[in-house]
């Protein structure tokens, strides 16, 4: 548990006061307190005021601002300052400028840009780290370490060259392994000498960013390389804070369904995992609350911080609307109840300039106290306060998982063909939010993940099966989990080489099919999924597109086929038996209205329901601890809704209100209930 000093949903953000005088200081600290703010994330992008030459280190305005800060009750989330390294460091050694896509070397500026492999950026990197711990170890203001700042890009110089072939040497031994792994003998790419493997970038293999590419293998194991080295400059700065404060947890900001970082993997490597959450005006609430879900999955369930989030508006998407009065708030308990820990913003006082002076703030440039947003974080200040320990520390826990992978989704991306429609996040959202509309809490898993404590697991466009994944599944099948999985699955194996002997390859046996061909069709041209009798709530037509198994029942039933088109009358939905459980086949991309009809008949029949019923609009989810639950009902409509907790009783942890049977919750409110004593 992240929160054992302050006993409370930390409360805060991103300050920079080494932007601002010491009038604004007094004035900040006044507004804090005011707002309730007890957590400040500070020296995030400070490395060249720590550090202004090679040898040189001031810290001295650090020193000033952790003691101001906590002398009046702000705690610190101390950051490490190396997200963007000094102009000094760029101009004297160049090799910590990164090589982009085309092959340009970087000059100095924006931030993102220090090669991982580069040896001045390491060692200058884990020596600020050390240096931070030691004078900081035995500082009390000091809860948690934050390392760098939102890593991501990736480099393609010669030391990044020169790396790979080491990670290469060491994943395969020998070069007779990677040409069999990457099928070299295609198009006459056989290596004979490590020092002939390059990057795939736009010189070589990849074409448009890094969208395309002629062979997936080099491509997968480059991704999986720069993926890796991020996180071993993030490994060396932890570890250079671990040295000093080994009981300091150590973060760094994750983002969400960021493409380029196998987060799984760096969850493993983290004391907390913390991420920052920017949806658009539009993004679907379901779509947030399936990435809360997937962060909280990096750890096995473990809760996360919500280091980041806006007050009121970003400012780099193409449109910067405004957080609706009551949406701050409403978003912030969206990500307690999924498992946060803290409600954080970027940022505490508005920039004056620069590129994010237009991103907003508790702290307006009007400087006062006196506008919507602040009154808005001064409640939810005043509400975490009141909610005190309660809920820090609670799990939610679910019977339902669904399988996310970086590299599946990878593979998919750069594979080519037979779609470029085929979105696997939009793919995995449809089956989550399914779920999400029944108010039935659902883990997002790794591959790696035991399925033991699970009913259903559903792995859409399961493309690539790992090593291992097939039997893990097909064990949780036979004692008696139901498994989903769809079109375009078991193709191929982690190294993006094809499973012959028919798809879904390793899957088949499990699912009872196999398919004889892929039909892409444009996104605009449908088929149908047609019942003759009813499964559950399914029944009559249903529409589909993108992708098109042709499959064979081998061992399984057919509950629905194809309606039209050469392969009208071939099955599209299958079921099949195995062990004590049943696993099913869905061969096309159906429309959200299958979507939801299939998964509340397999919850039925898996007896797995909803926390509370609820109109459109209405989430309802639970977090637990020492055997009291706390439910969060939130509205995300502007309109007054109902919801139905049934036959027993529950008391508002902010309001005291009492509920009880169908009641109701005002437009953009949250009710925070637990069963009355």
């Amino acid at each position: 548990m992240i929160n054992d000093k302050l006993q409370k949903i930390w409360y805060g953000g991103d300050y920079n006061p080494e932007q601002w005088d010491e009038a604004t200081w007094a004035e900040d600290q006044r507004m804090f307190k005011l707002a309730g703010i007890d957590v400040a994330t500070i020296n995030v992008f400070s490395w060249a005021l720590n550090q202004p030459d090679e040898n040189t280190y001031d810290f001295s305005w650090l020193d000033e601002t952790i003691d101001r800060l906590y002398q009046d009750g702000v705690s610190i989330c101390l950051a490490t300052s190396t997200a963007a390294h000094p102009a000094w460091m760029a101009k004297r050694y160049p090799d910590v400028r990164r090589v982009d896509f085309d092959g340009k070397k970087r000059q100095f500026g924006g931030r993102h840009n220090s090669c991982p492999n580069s040896p001045t950026y390491r060692k200058y990197a884990e020596r600020i780290a050390e240096r931070l711990a030691e004078r900081y170890k035995d500082h009390p203001a000091v809860l948690v370490w934050h390392v760098s700042n939102e890593y991501g890009g990736y480099c393609y110089c010669e030391n990044c060259q020169k790396a790979f072939r080491v990670w290469l040497k060491d994943k395969y031994q020998t070069l007779e392994a990677v040409n069999e792994a990457w099928n070299t003998r295609f198009w006459g790419h056989t290596f004979y000498d490590w020092e002939e493997i390059v990057p795939p970038n736009g010189l070589s293999e990849e074409w448009q960013g890094g969208q395309n590419t002629n062979f997936q293998g080099i491509s997968l194991d480059y991704r999986r390389f720069q993926s890796d080295s991020l996180l071993d400059v993030y490994k060396l700065e932890r570890d250079a804070l671990k040295r000093h404060t080994p009981n300091i947890p150590v973060t760094t900001n994750l983002m969400g369904l960021y493409p380029e970082l196998d987060y799984f993997k760096w969850g493993k490597e983290m004391d907390v995992v913390s991420w920052d959450n920017y949806p658009s005006i539009d993004t679907p609430v379901s779509m947030t609350a399936m990435t809360h879900d997937l962060m909280r999955g990096l750890k096995s369930g473990q809760p996360f911080m919500l280091m980041e989030q806006t007050p009121s508006q970003q400012n780099w998407q193409p449109y910067n609307a405004l957080k609706r009065p009551g949406v701050m708030r409403l978003w912030s308990y969206q990500a307690v109840a999924h498992g946060a820990d803290t409600v954080m913003f970027f940022q505490l006082r508005r920039s004056r300039g620069a590129t994010e002076k237009y991103h907003g703030a508790v702290i307006e440039h009007v400087g006062h106290e006196h506008t919507r947003v602040f009154r808005e974080s001064a409640q939810l200040g005043q509400e975490l306060v009141k909610l005190g320990d309660q809920i820090i520390g609670s799990r939610v826990n679910a019977r339902v998982a669904i399988v996310f992978d970086w590299e599946n989704r990878w593979a998919i991306q750069l594979s080519s063909g037979p779609s470029i429609a085929l979105d696997y996040v939009k793919e995995v959202h449809k089956y989550y939010d399914a779920f999400y509309r029944n108010n039935i809490p659902v883990d997002m898993i790794s591959v790696e993940e035991d399925l033991s404590k699970y009913d259903i697991v559903i792995a859409p466009v399961l493309y690539m099966v790992k090593e291992g994944h097939s039997d893990r599944l097909k064990e949780f099948v036979k004692n008696g989990g139901t498994f989903v999985t769809t079109f375009f699955s078991g193709i191929v194996n982690e190294n993006d080489l094809v499973t012959l002997g028919g798809y879904p390859g390793e899957l088949r046996e499990l699912v009872g099919v196999w398919a004889e061909e892929i039909d892409a069709l444009e996104p605009s041209h449908y088929n149908e999924i047609v019942f003759n009798q009813s499964f559950g709530s399914l029944q009559g037509k249903y529409k589909c597109n993108i992708l098109f198994d042709l499959i064979h029942a081998e061992n399984a039933e057919v509950l629905a086929t194809y309606g039209s088109d050469f392969y009208q009358g071939m099955p599209i939905l299958t079921k099949n038996n195995y062990g004590k459980g049943e696993a099913y086949y869905i061969a096309s991309s159906p429309d959200q209205a299958f979507v939801q009809d299939f998964v509340d008949t397999i919850c039925t029949n898996k007896k797995v329901q909803g926390i509370f019923t609820s109109e459109e609009g209405v989430e309802v989810i639970a977090r637990e601890k020492d055997g009291h639950t706390i439910i969060f009902v939130l509205n995300h409509s502007v309109d007054n809704n109902t919801f139905d907790t049934g036959e027993r009783t529950y008391v508002d942890q902010i309001t005291g209100e009492k509920y009880n049977g169908k009641a109701e919750i005002a437009g953009r409110d949250v009710l925070i209930l637990k069963e009355e004593n």
